[in-house]
């Protein structure tokens, strides 16, 4: 699982709710360069996404991992949700994060 989110708290929190989901095996990023590199040296299971950022936005994120290792099961997780939903092709959870919610949008993103 890759979280690319640029608050540590918030990334915490999003690995202590997948935690409770059933996964394990955590890699973190901030940026996109950052999760480009994570995701190049361990390809995630799932991304979770955060749309804003250091250095870009959580779309900029998964468009440089997906050009670089194909399509990913990826879910936004963002407090700018509705800025996000239009024309987003995965699926957008809004914060505060709540556990249905993560786990709908893990089974919408197909893992």
């Amino acid at each position: 699982m890759l979280i690319v989110e640029d608050e540590m708290v918030i990334a915490l929190e999003i690995e202590s709710q997948l935690r409770e989901l059933g996964y394990s095996s955590f890699d973190y990023a901030d940026s996109p360069d950052a999760a480009l590199r994570a995701a190049c040296e361990q390809r995630p299971d799932l991304v979770t996404l955060d749309f804003r950022i250091m250095g870009g936005t959580g779309l900029d994120a998964i468009a440089r991992i997906v050009r670089a290792l194909g399509p990913l099961p990826a879910v936004m997780i963002t407090g700018n949700s509705e800025q996000v939903r239009m024309g987003c092709p995965y699926p957008v959870v809004d914060k505060p994060l709540g556990l249905a919610a993560l786990r709908a949008a893990c089974v919408e993103a197909g893992v």
